[in-house]
């Protein structure tokens, strides 16, 4: 397990990170969502060894991280940092060559991994002639080759179409099972949701909220629940102990203050003609991000 604790950050006089905490599970996917600036290409850096904190550790299994432990941690930057010039198989070959595998063992297990990320068809094409995306797939074999322990993703999923999100979620996954702890940012809170055991949220340099999916679910559940009915739901806005979120003629999506204000509302729905449905609505990662980082 990787542990962040306490880590703090300054460029400048501007402090950046303010007592980062959470962990990183073995065999996990955990999901670092925030804003622009919001601290987390600095935050897995300093995980990664790459930039120096001001204050605050790095462990993994219990014991303050090492050089040589970080050798066996896969990174992949925001930033493209592969050889334009270079055939897509080589690159890779050559990454796996300075990590210490021999060259026939760094070819089959290149090979394999481009195969698995669905570049099979490219191996002898120049990096530059590829689209956006399938340079996005070479950067993540690039972060895989070696067969990590950890691997540190800074945005994986940027620039890639449906498909190829599905192709490299499922790669992820086979290597979370193996019992790697998989840490990624992304911007696309529904890919996060969809794919992650942990999420943390981060906000101005500090920890919003961690944990599960559940947790984190529970923890901001507000009572919400959607009205369809066959009549105009208008009247919600005046019922005490309601807030109406979304409303759209016989549509309301509405919080209620105690589950026995959800009942009376129920009573007066039914009383008023038919409803369609009254459900209870589980916040999605998007409504719980909206409400921590306010």
């Amino acid at each position: 397990m990787l542990e962040l604790n306490g880590i703090t950050k300054s460029f400048g006089g501007r402090r950046v990170l303010d007592d980062v905490s959470f962990t990183v599970p073995a065999g996990t996917l955990t999901g670092f969502v925030g804003g622009n600036g919001a601290g987390k290409t600095t935050t897995m850096r300093i995980a990664l060894g790459v930039l120096s904190s001001d204050g605050g550790s790095v462990h993994l299994n219990g014991s303050p991280v090492t050089t040589a432990e970080r050798r066996t941690f896969g990174y992949m930057p925001e930033e493209r940092g592969l050889y334009p010039k270079m055939k897509v198989l080589d690159h890779i070959v050559y990454l796996a060559r300075l990590h210490g595998f021999s060259k026939a063992d760094a070819q089959q297990r290149s090979t394999a991994l481009l195969e698995e990320l669905g570049l099979g068809e490219r191996l002898g094409d120049n990096v530059e002639t590829l689209s956006l995306g399938n340079q996005q797939r070479a950067q993540i074999a690039a972060a895989l080759v070696h067969d990590p322990k950890v691997l540190v993703l800074d945005e994986p999923f940027s620039g890639l179409d449906p498909l190829a999100v599905d192709v490299v979620a499922g790669v992820l996954q086979e290597r979370a099972a193996r019992g790697v702890g998989v840490l990624f940012s992304s911007h696309q809170l529904d890919v996060v949701e969809r794919l992650c055991d942990e999420l943390v949220i981060i906000a101005g340099g500090t920890i919003r909220a961690a944990g599960t999916r559940d947790e984190l679910r529970a923890l901001h559940d507000a009572n919400r629940y959607e009205l369809v009915s066959r009549t105009d739901a208008g009247w919600l806005r005046s019922e005490p102990g309601v807030e109406v979120i979304d409303f759209a003629g016989d549509y309301a999506v509405f919080e209620a203050d105690t589950d026995q204000t959800a009942q009376r509302v129920l009573r007066s729905a039914l009383e008023r003609g038919d409803v369609a449905s009254f459900t209870p609505q589980t916040p999605s990662l998007a409504q719980i991000f909206k409400e921590v980082i306010q």
